[in-house]
């Protein structure tokens, strides 16, 4: 049986994967992701801004894929390539 594979899901975690986290002067926290630019959000503990990471991340990446903005690969998941369609009927 093969295993069921979200590419999306999957573009996030890995994307996550290299999410950095520094602790900011008045004790909250900054989140970035390397390749993701001017993806940056902050929150009052480590695991609020992971929280609010993610939720960032996953608005960047649709606004990027709706303007066709090139987004960066992660654990070779490339979502700029076009999807191949197949016809109606080979189905």
């Amino acid at each position: 049986m093969t295993a069921t594979r979200y590419i999306l899901s999957d573009y996030l975690n890995a994307a996550l994967d290299r999410a950095t986290f520094k602790a900011i002067e008045d004790g909250s926290f900054a989140g970035r992701i390397a390749g993701c630019d001017g993806l940056v959000v902050f929150g009052e503990t480590i695991e609020e801004c992971g929280d609010e990471l993610r939720s960032t991340l996953e608005d960047w990446v649709l606004l990027g894929l709706k303007l066709g903005h090139t987004l960066p690969v992660f654990a070779g998941i490339n979502l700029n390539i076009e999807p191949a369609l197949e016809p109606v009927d080979s189905l």
